[in-house]
């Protein structure tokens, strides 16, 4: 099957599985690409994700992009889920350490240039880990972000070159909070202190009320995104 005939297979795939359920999205992905993983930031989006894998597919992979700067509640909150569901998330790191990358680009490259620490501390280490396998989970919902509007459940991810599966997609924030209260998920407790989007520490501030729920992420910059999702 050619690229072309695989993506218009996938926007077939993607209009039947417009109505199905996030858990039906899940199964569905696991059973047609054993080879699949789950990318997890520890957001509310993702460790509602994280709780239906491990009732749906508890060995399907989850990993997380460890940049070195995470706040260190984003730590707790891996350590806590590990311990609540007896599992191990897989450990993605850059392969510059943060002392070889002030080295060569300079001290706080964050503020100088995010694009560029957001390639080697995110982006790169994404690309590696996504060619050991031919789909992938993601936590993006269409009302996140302008950027993320049209994003569908299934679709074909033209820049890693693999299946993309979004299964929030059509949830509000509001779902997603009824799914954490209903099944007493761990969450990452910045939530409750303005913090409705979570990056790394030093791209991340507090989201006051009335701001855009993203306007804490890389404040006083035009960059809205990582880089990992088109």
């Amino acid at each position: 099957m050619n690229l072309f005939e695989k993506e218009a297979l996938i926007q077939k795939q993607a209009v039947e599985l417009e109505t199905a359920s996030a858990e039906a999205v899940l199964q569905y992905a696991i059973e047609i690409f054993p080879n699949i993983t789950f990318a997890c930031s520890f957001g509310a989006e993702d460790v509602v994700l994280v709780d239906m894998l491990q009732k749906l597919s508890p060995k399907t992979d989850i990993f997380y992009l460890d940049t070195d700067f995470h706040f260190k509640e984003t730590y707790e909150t891996r350590d806590r889920l590990e311990q609540h569901y007896n599992m191990k998330f897989v450990q993605v790191k850059p392969l510059m350490t943060p002392e070889e990358q002030a080295a060569e680009h300079g001290a706080e490259l964050w503020k100088s240039d995010p694009n560029a620490c957001c390639d080697i501390r995110k982006v790169q280490p994404l690309m590696r880990i996504l060619s050991r396998y031919e789909a992938w989970i993601t936590g993006i919902r269409r009302d996140q972000a302008p950027t993320r509007a049209n994003a569908k459940k299934i679709e074909y991810d033209t820049k890693f070159g693999l299946v993309k599966f979004n299964p929030l997609a059509s949830w509000t924030s509001e779902d997603v909070w009824q799914y954490i209260r209903d099944h007493q998920v761990i969450y990452n407790p910045l939530h409750d202190n303005h913090y409705p989007s979570i990056g790394c520490e030093y791209c991340t501030r507090q989201v006051m009320p009335g701001e855009d729920p993203r306007a804490g992420r890389w404040s006083g910059n035009d960059k809205t995104e990582c880089g990992l999702h088109k």
